[in-house]
C-alpha cells in the first residue's frame, strides 16, 4: 500500500536528520539517493540508473550522478559547492539524450540543499535538507503523482499513439479484428497507466511482473494476463490464500472494465518485447483526454467518416464549456472569495454543495473527451473552493476537515450516451484514469491521501443511437444541469438513408426532409429535452447551420417551437483534432437556453484569422447568423429561399447542365485532338465557362448541337459517336428527368444560350476575397450550372451586385462550401432587399462600375482569381470598388456605415419588413435609423 503523505513527511524528517552536515560526491551519492528514494517506499535501483553514460561531442563521456530516463535528472555535488554549475552541467546532457529519454525533472542537491526544476512547466524550488518534510510533495513524481497541465498536440501523445497502433497491428495479425482486441487493448492501455500514475504500487510494478514472470518467447504472457485480469476484478477478501504473493498486491479495481472473460490472445516474442515497450513509456504524460485519440488510432477509418467523429483538442473542448458553465461558476467563486462577512463560509459550502448537485451530459460522448475536461475542470474548481474552506478554518481555529473528506464531485455526476461500443467503455475508463489524477492533485495540495480504489462509482453512459433514446431515459430532463458536445457533423449529401429520416422525423421537416446536417437533429432534441428541465446547451456544429438555407430551417424551430434563446457563440474558426489522421473542419459554438434561464448579456467571440484567438464581445441578443442583433426589431428572423426577387431585379438563372458523361466538353488539348480527326465539327463547338474557367482564364469548349441539321450530323461520324455515348449515359441514370432526355442528345438537360452579353456570377468564391469577381460574357459562350447569369444586365446592377452591400448579405446568408462562399439564386439574390434608385444615382452607378471594369484591363494579363485576391488585389481597382461601395451604401441610408455588421443587420431590418407585414412601420427604412 502506498505510504500516507505523513508517514513520508515523517520519513523526510529523518532523513534530514540522518543526513545533516553530510556532503562528499563521489562517496555517498548513490548511498544518499537510495536513502531518498526509501522516504517514499521506493527502490532507487528499480527506477534509476547511476553513473548513466552518455556519449559526449568529440567522442568524449559524460556520467550522470542518477538517470531515471524520461523523468529525472540528478547532478550532485559536494556540501557547498556551486548548484548553478551544477545545472549548467545538467543541461549539457540534453543534446545527446534520444528523444523519448529526455526528464521532465532536474535534481540539483550539495546534499544539504536541493533545486527541483520542472522543465515541463517551467516552475523551480529550492529549499534547504532541514525543510525537506515541508517538501515533500513536490517529489510526488516519484509514487506517479505529478502536477501537469496537459498540452494539446504534445509530441508525447503521438508516441503513445504510435505504441498502442504497433501493439494493436501485431494482435491483429495474430488473432484478427474485432471487439474483443479492442476491449483487450483498453484494459492493457489501462494498466500502463495504473502503473505510471499510482493506482499499481510502487510505480512500474506491473513492468517489472511482465519482465520477470513471463517467458521471454511470449507464449504465457496471454494466459499470464488473463489471470492478471481476474486478480484485478476480485476483491482482496474473496482472492485465493494460495494466489501468487505478487499479484495478491495489486489492488482491486472493481467498475466494469475487467469483469468480463475475454479470450486468452497469444504473444510471441516480437509482441511481448512491443508490450514491454510499451511499458517504458511514461503513461503520467497522458491527459486521459487524449485516451479517446489513441484509440481512434486503431479503429476502423471508414467509421469515422461514416459516424461524422472528430476528436477535439482540449483548447477547442474548453470553447464550449468554458462560456456553457465554467466561466460562470468560476466567476461566482471569486465573488465569494472576496467577501468578508460571517456568511462567508456557509456561502462557501453552498457553492461547494451546488458543484455536487451539477449533472452533465453529453449525447454524442464518443471516447469521453469533453466529459473528461469538464471533470477535470470541476474538479480543479473544487479544490479551489477547498483551499479556501480549509485556510478559513485554520485562521478562525475551528476543526480542519481532511481534505479527502471534503471532496464531493464524483464520476457519477456525468452522463452520456454513444452509439458505439468500445467507444463507452473507453470513456469510463478516461473518465476514472481523470479522477485518479485528480485524486493525486487533491493529495498533493493539501499532503493527504485521497483515492478512490476500487471504483465505488461510475460514469453513466449508455451505448444505443441517440436520436433514438429518450434522454430522460438516461438523466432525468430536471436533474440535467447542461447539454453539451461534439455531435456528428455529415452534411445532407452525406447522409445514408436511415440517418436523412432521422433528420427528417426528429426536425419535423416533412417528407422533403430539407437540407439540414445531421447534427441539426442534435440541437432540435436537445431543445426539446432542456424545455422540460431548463438545461443550458453548449454544441459544437458545422458552420452550414448558421449561413445558407440551414438558418431559415432550423432556427426557427430552436425559437419557436421550444422557446430557446441564443446566449452565447463561437463564429466560424477552424477545429482541430488530436487523433491520427486529424480531420480540419471549419465550425461554430452554439449555446442555447430556454429564455427564462438566458442570461442578460450575451457572449460572441469573433476570429479575425480562422485560427488565431478569438476576439469577445458582449451583447443584449444575438441572430442565428451569429452578429450582434442589439438593435434589430426581431432577433429572431431569418432569410428563407423565395422563387421571385423581392425587389423587382431582373431574373437570375443558373447556366446550362448538359448531363453528358463528358462527352461534349473539351479542354483546348482535348479540343485539338478532336478537331485533327473531326475538323468538320469546328462550327459546333463553342466556349464553355464555369466557375473556375471564369476566374482563371481556363478555356474549355462544349459541342452545341441544338441547331445541327441530321445532314449536317451525317458528314460528322465522331460527332455522332459522341452522341450515341451520351444516350448510352443518360439511360443508365435513375432520374427521370435524365432518362426522358436520353433519346434527345442534342438537347442539354438544362440548356441556357444566351444570344447577348450577359452578367456572370461564380457559384463558388474564396472567403478570403472581399468582394465576389462579377463580370460580363457575350456568345457564343456557353455558361455551365457553376456559375448564375442575368441576361441583358446594366452597368447599375452590377455595381450593386458587387458592392460592399452585396457582399456582406452574400457572405452572411448565403450557404458555404467548406468556407468558401457559395452563390445561391433563390437564398442570396431573390432575398436581396435592392434599394430604389433615382436616375442622377442610376447613371452615377453605372460610371463607377466602368471605373471598376477600366481598372481590370489596366492589368490585363491577370486573372480574375488574382485581381481579387485578398493579398494580390491592385490598388486602383480596390479604390474603384471603394467608390461603388460608397454609392451603393448612399442608396440606403445617408449615416454611413461603420461596418459590414452594422450593413447586414440594416439589410436583415428591410428583410424583415418586405416578408414580415407585423413588423412596426415605425422601424428603420432604407433612408436611415
Amino acid at each position: 500500500m502506498r505510504l500516507s503523505w505523513q508517514e513520508i513527511r515523517t520519513r523526510a524528517a529523518a532523513f534530514a536528520r540522518a543526513w545533516a552536515g553530510e556532503g562528499y560526491e563521489k562517496g555517498q551519492t548513490q548511498l544518499f539517493y537510495r536513502d531518498f528514494f526509501d522516504i517514499f517506499g521506493m527502490s532507487v535501483r528499480r527506477l534509476a540508473a547511476f553513473e548513466e553514460p552518455v556519449q559526449r561531442l568529440g567522442n568524449r563521456r559524460g556520467y550522470i550522478d542518477l538517470f531515471w530516463k524520461g523523468v529525472l535528472l540528478v547532478e550532485q555535488k559536494s556540501k557547498g559547492r556551486s548548484l548553478k554549475r551544477a545545472k549548467a552541467q545538467a543541461l549539457a546532457y540534453f543534446p545527446d539524450l534520444p528523444e523519448r529519454d529526455l526528464p521532465r525533472y532536474i535534481l540539483l542537491s550539495d546534499f544539504q540543499s536541493f533545486e527541483l526544476h520542472d522543465l515541463d512547466e517551467g516552475a523551480e524550488i529550492a529549499f534547504a535538507l532541514a525543510d525537506l518534510p515541508g517538501h515533500v510533495e513536490e517529489f510526488g513524481f516519484i509514487l506517479g503523482v505529478q502536477r501537469r497541465s496537459f498540452k494539446d498536440q504534445d509530441p508525447v501523445n503521438i508516441e503513445a499513439s504510435e505504441l498502442v497502433g504497433r501493439l494493436f497491428d501485431m494482435l491483429r495479425d495474430a488473432a484478427g479484428d474485432g471487439d474483443e482486441l479492442e476491449r483487450f487493448l483498453v484494459r492493457l492501455v489501462f494498466c500502463l497507466f495504473a502503473d505510471d500514475t499510482g493506482i499499481f504500487e510502487p510505480r512500474d510494478c506491473f513492468a517489472d511482473l511482465l519482465e520477470h514472470r513471463t517467458r521471454e518467447d511470449g507464449t504465457d504472457l496471454g494466459r499470464f494476463l488473463a489471470e492478471f485480469f481476474q486478480v484485478l476484478n476480485t476483491p482482496e477478501r474473496s482472492r485465493s490464500a494460495a494466489l501468487d504473493p505478487e499479484l495478491a498486491t495489486f489492488p482491486y479495481v472493481d467498475g466494469e472494465l475487467f469483469r468480463e472473460r475475454l479470450l486468452i490472445h497469444s504473444f510471441n516474442a516480437e509482441m511481448r518485447r512491443q508490450l514491454l515497450d510499451a511499458c517504458q513509456f511514461d503513461w503520467s504524460q497522458i491527459s486521459p483526454a487524449i485516451f479517446g485519440s489513441l484509440f481512434q488510432s486503431v479503429m476502423d477509418r471508414s467509421q469515422r467518416r461514416a459516424q461524422g467523429a472528430h476528436y477535439t483538442t482540449e483548447k477547442n473542448i474548453l470553447k464550449v464549456i468554458e462560456p456553457l458553465f465554467l466561466d460562470g461558476l468560476r466567476e461566482d467563486f471569486e465573488r465569494l472569495k472576496a467577501r468578508k462577512d460571517s456568511r462567508r463560509r456557509s456561502e462557501l459550502r453552498a457553492f461547494h454543495q451546488g458543484l455536487a448537485g451539477l449533472n452533465l451530459f453529453d449525447p454524442a460522448c464518443g471516447c469521453g473527451n469533453f466529459l473528461v475536461i469538464a471533470y477535470r475542470e470541476l474538479r480543479r474548481l473544487e479544490i479551489d473552493v477547498i483551499r479556501e474552506l480549509r485556510a478559513y478554518e485554520a485562521v478562525t481555529g475551528q476543526q480542519v476537515i481532511d481534505a479527502p473528506a471534503l471532496s464531493l464531485i464524483d464520476v457519477d455526476q456525468f452522463f452520456g450516451i454513444e452509439i458505439g461500443e468500445l467507444p463507452v467503455r473507453i470513456a469510463e475508463t478516461a473518465l476514472w484514469m481523470m479522477d485518479h489524477l485528480m485524486n493525486n492533485r487533491l493529495s498533493l495540495e493539501f499532503g493527504q491521501t485521497c483515492a478512490r480504489m476500487p471504483l465505488r462509482t461510475a460514469s453513466r453512459i449508455v451505448h444505443g443511437d441517440a436520436l433514438e433514446l429518450d434522454w430522460g431515459e438516461v438523466l432525468a430532463a430536471e436533474r440535467c444541469s447542461y447539454v453539451f458536445g461534439n455531435p456528428p457533423f455529415v452534411g445532407a449529401k452525406y447522409q445514408t438513408a436511415a440517418q436523412r429520416a432521422q433528420v427528417r422525423r426528429i426536425a419535423a421537416l416533412g417528407r422533403n426532409g430539407g437540407t439540414l446536417d445531421y447534427v441539426a437533429a442534435w440541437f432540435v432534441k436537445a431543445a426539446e429535452y432542456a424545455r422540460r428541465g431548463g438545461a443550458r446547451i453548449g454544441f459544437v456544429a458545422t458552420n452550414s447551420v448558421t449561413q445558407g438555407e440551414q438558418v431559415g430551417q432550423l432556427w426557427p424551430q430552436l425559437f419557436k417551437r421550444y422557446g430557446m434563446e441564443l446566449t452565447f457563440a463561437h463564429r466560424t474558426f477552424a477545429w482541430g483534432s488530436d487523433a491520427p489522421g486529424m480531420a480540419h473542419v471549419h465550425v461554430v459554438v452554439i449555446g442555447l437556453a430556454a429564455t427564462s434561464e438566458a442570461a442578460a448579456q450575451k457572449r460572441l467571440f469573433r476570429y479575425d484569422d480562422l485560427r488565431e484567438e478569438p476576439r469577445e464581445s458582449r451583447h443584449a441578443a444575438l441572430s442565428p447568423y451569429l452578429i450582434d442583433a442589439d438593435r434589430m426589431p426581431n432577433p429572431h428572423i431569418t432569410v428563407r429561399e423565395t422563387a421571385r426577387q423581392i425587389a423587382g431585379l431582373p431574373p437570375m438563372r443558373s447556366g446550362s447542365q448538359p448531363i453528358d458523361g463528358g462527352n461534349y466538353i473539351f479542354d483546348e488539348a482535348g479540343r485539338e485532338e478532336f478537331l485533327a480527326a473531326e475538323p468538320g465539327a469546328e462550327r459546333f463547338l463553342r466556349p464553355f465557362v464555369g466557375g473556375r474557367d471564369y476566374l482563371h482564364g481556363e478555356r474549355r469548349w462544349i459541342l452545341a448541337l441544338q441547331a445541327a441539321e441530321p445532314a449536317d450530323l451525317k458528314a460528322l461520324p465522331a460527332v455522332v459517336g459522341r452522341m450515341r455515348a451520351v444516350r448510352a449515359f443518360r439511360k443508365l441514370s435513375k432520374r427521370k428527368s435524365t432518362l426522358a432526355i436520353a433519346d434527345a442528345p442534342r438537347k442539354y438537360n438544362v440548356e441556357v444560350l444566351p444570344e447577348s452579353p450577359f452578367l456572370v456570377i461564380p457559384e463558388v468564391s474564396s472567403e478570403r476575397r472581399r468582394y465576389v469577381p462579377i463580370g460580363w460574357l457575350e456568345p457564343p459562350a456557353i455558361p455551365s450550372n457553376l456559375v448564375r447569369i442575368v441576361e441583358n444586365a446594366s452597368m447599375a446592377l452590377f455595381a450593386l451586385l458587387t458592392s460592399a452591400m452585396h457582399m456582406t448579405w452574400l457572405r452572411h446568408v448565403g450557404g458555404r462550401l467548406k468556407s468558401d462562399l457559395r452563390y445561391s439564386i433563390g437564398l442570396v439574390y431573390n432575398t436581396f432587399p435592392a434599394p430604389p434608385a433615382k436616375e442622377p444615382q442610376k447613371r452615377r452607378l453605372v460610371r463607377l462600375a466602368e471605373a471598376v471594369l477600366e481598372a481590370r484591363k489596366m492589368h490585363g494579363t491577370a486573372n480574375l482569381a488574382d485581381l481579387y485576391s485578398e493579398d494580390l488585389m491592385p490598388s486602383d481597382l480596390r479604390d474603384a470598388h471603394r467608390a461603388v461601395d460608397r454609392a451603393v451604401d448612399r442608396l440606403y441610408r445617408t449615416k454611413t456605415f461603420r461596418s459590414d455588421r452594422e450593413r447586414f443587420e440594416h439589410l436583415l431590418t428591410l428583410y424583415a419588413h418586405s416578408v414580415d407585414p407585423a413588423f412596426s412601420e415605425s422601424q428603420p427604412t432604407s433612408k436611415g435609423r
